[in-house]
Parts: C-alpha cells; structure tokens; sequence
C-alpha cells in the first residue's frame, strides 16, 4: 500500500464523487420534471373537470364542445403518457445515483482502511522500536554498564 497507489485510489475517488455528484443533479432534475409534469396532470384532469355538461344547444354548439372534450382528454392522455415515461427517468435516475453512491462509498471505506493499516504497521514499528530501547536499557542493566541497579 504504497503512497502511489493511495494517489490512484485518490484519482478514482475523485472521479466517482464526480460521477455520484452528476447523477445526483439528474436525479434532482428528473425528480423535479416529474413534478411539473405531476402538476400538469393534475390541472388538465381539473380543467376536464369542470366542462359543463352540454345541455342545449346547436348541432354546431354540441359538436364543438364535443371537440373541445376530445381536445382536453387527449391532453390528459398525453399528459398520462408523459408522466409515466419521466417516472421511469427519475427511477433510472435513482437507481444510477444509489450505484454511483456505493460506489464512491467502497472507494472511500479502501482508503480508510489503507490508512488504518498504515497506522497500525506504523504503531507495530514503533512498538518494535521501543521494545528494542527497553531491552537494551535492561541489558545495560545487567550488564553493569547502566548505572545503579
């Protein structure tokens, strides 16, 4: 576990927090289209709604509102068709994130873990270190060469 690799586990690092962070604004985005589109909906089926029922009238009158009511429902149609294709873009889009997420989630978990083991082979260095200290102070000792016993 080189300072070279860590540098390369950096770069993928960099790189997946960039891909996580693109697909966090597509599925901001996505999210936020299908709301308008939502709001969309739910005015149109309002406005359906509210047509008068078509009581008396002319042939032209009755044909007119009977064309104006094909007109509204199949803006509705549509608008229904159109909410269901961004529904399945925000949950691609969800989907893609939560990868993109994990992703970046493994990078940053094998780097820590890089560096928890760095520390502790350091601190097993150092525990080395000081045992060797301690056992040549024991020895001066014994040897006479130390100081007082």
């Amino acid at each position: 576990m080189s300072a070279r690799e860590d540098a390369g586990m950096r770069a993928v690092a960099r790189v997946r927090n960039v891909r996580e962070h693109d697909s966090r604004v597509g599925l901001q985005s996505a999210t936020a289209e299908q709301r308008l589109r939502e709001a969309e909906l739910d005015r149109l089926r309002r406005s359906l709604g509210l047509v008068p029922h078509f009581d008396a009238g002319s042939n032209a009158a009755f044909m007119a509102h009977r064309a104006s009511l094909a007109a509204l429902s199949a803006a509705v149609l549509v608008a229904e068709q159109r909410l269901e294709v961004d529904r399945a873009i925000t949950a691609e889009s969800l989907v893609r994130w939560q990868q993109d997420k994990t992703r970046v989630s493994a990078v940053e978990m094998l780097l820590e873990r890089r560096a928890e083991e760095r520390r502790a082979e350091a601190d097993r260095v150092e525990a080395r270190a000081l045992d060797d200290i301690a056992t040549q102070a024991w020895q001066r000792r014994q040897d006479g060469h130390g100081g007082p016993r």
